[in-house]
């Protein structure tokens, strides 16, 4: 990693204003669990109100007076804004309190270092950091301005600034190059399982509304699932069954959350597009949350930022077993066109309603049945086969063949027409 975290466990001072031109709701038990997510130790939350930010520091003078005195009380060695924090106030911030600032920006670049596993992630948590640092190089460190001295070094040349921000520029636009091959990679793992005719279903959400514990219900994988923000953030696919549709590919996606910089939704894009690009999304809630709706809200926004916002979507509520009163189920408009699910993936307690709702989703105009097919037909086995239609297969002393077979009418007319048949000339088996 191009970057050198900090030792964890650093005493940290919260600091979350409510400031009305920022129309947002502020949530200090979501402000704490990214801090704690972090790794960091917070000793005290300072929280106020603001009708705007303070050019200078964010906050005003009194404020700042205030924090600088908890801070010093509580021997704190970060304060952590709740905000998205400029260059120059960051620096004017540290220059006052005497210790290191940092926005909420740079703290969910910290949870993302951290998270990382995979090759690629890591490669999009560094482009993030990179176009992060690139704007903050002029700290209040007056020797980057100089110009390099020393023998064979002295004369007109670039300053030390002037040389980390080429240094920068040609990282980014090295990482830039090897993640728009990991998007053409990507691509053609899709346009692999459009030709399988494989439907994608992608599981969407807030973090930690439970997605990668659902994942792993579904599919028995042993995805990392934990209590906390942002525990995934490589996706993982998986090829499923399910009754009454037959085969799919599900995807677990990295959580969205409120005010998710835009640095990392465009260093993520090759991440989201598994969510752009599925035929169907599952959107997880965390139902036990008291601010579920503001959290659909802000998912609903990430997903029009991606364009995501149109594909056909199933609502799961999830962590039933947290509310007293509540049991599983599914409820859906008299067309089918908006299911909601209710269910714990802890327990498991639901499932079975969230794969109908499924395959009622996927199935609208899906075969699922018998036929016995005369030896001849050895061409349209293959074929089915290879569109992965078939469920169950018998064999017959005479060489024919009896098949469960699971597919959509347009790819099963297709498949037909090539072999010179048709939907009449073959009729499923009854019982």
């Amino acid at each position: 990693m191009f970057f050198d975290r900090p030792d964890s466990g650093e005493r940290a001072l919260l600091v979350q204003m409510s400031v009305r031109s920022e129309n947002r709701q502020v949530d200090s038990a979501e402000f704490t669990e990214l801090a704690l997510a972090a790794g960091a130790d917070p000793v005290g939350l300072v929280e106020g109100k603001r009708e705007r930010p303070q050019a200078k520091y964010f906050i005003g003078t009194g404020k700042l007076e205030e924090i600088k005195t908890i801070a010093c009380d509580l021997e704190a060695e970060l304060v952590i804004f709740d905000h998205e924090l400029s260059p120059s106030q960051e620096r004017n911030l540290e220059k006052e309190l005497q210790c290191r600032v940092l926005s909420r920006t740079g703290l969910i670049l910290d949870i993302f270092a951290q998270r990382a596993r995979t090759h690629e992630g890591k490669l999009q948590v560094e482009l993030a950091q990179l176009e992060h640092l690139s704007t903050r190089l002029i700290r209040g460190w007056t020797h980057l301005e100089r110009q390099k001295g020393g023998i064979g070094l002295r004369g007109p040349g670039e300053t030390q600034l002037e040389t980390d921000r080429r240094l920068l520029r040609v990282r980014i636009k090295s990482i830039t190059k090897r993640l728009d091959k990991v998007r053409s990679q990507r691509e053609q793992g899709r346009r692999a399982r459009r030709r399988a005719e494989l439907p994608v279903v992608s599981l969407i959400g807030y973090t930690n509304a439970g997605k990668s514990t659902l994942f792993n219900q579904l599919t028995g994988a042993k995805v990392f699932a934990k209590d906390q923000l942002f525990a995934t953030l490589d996706p993982t696919m998986r090829r499923i069954e399910i009754e009454e549709y037959g085969p799919l590919v599900l995807a677990d996606t990295v959580g969205f959350i409120s005010q998710l910089p835009h640095k990392l939704v465009e260093a993520f894009r090759a991440t989201l597009e598994e969510a752009s690009e599925a035929d169907l999304l599952i959107e997880v809630v965390d139902i036990s949350a008291a601010d579920w709706r503001a959290q659909c809200d802000e998912v609903q926004l990430v997903l029009e930022e991606i364009k995501a916002d149109q594909i056909p979507r199933i609502r799961v509520f999830n962590k039933i077993d947290e509310l007293p009163d509540r049991e599983a189920g599914l409820e859906a408009t008299e067309d089918d066109s908006q299911q909601t699910v209710w269910l714990s993936a802890k327990t498991g307690e639901g499932l079975g309603f969230l794969k109908v709702a499924i395959a009622k989703s996927l199935g609208t105009d899906r075969i699922m049945a018998w036929y016995r097919l005369p030896a001849n037909h050895s061409r349209l086995i293959s074929r089915l086969h290879a569109q992965s239609a078939i469920q169950e297969e018998k064999y017959g002393e005479d060489g024919s063949c009896e098949l469960l077979i699971s597919i959509n009418r347009p790819d099963w007319q297709r498949i037909l027409g090539a072999e010179g048949l048709s939907e009449e000339s073959l009729t499923p088996l009854v019982g």
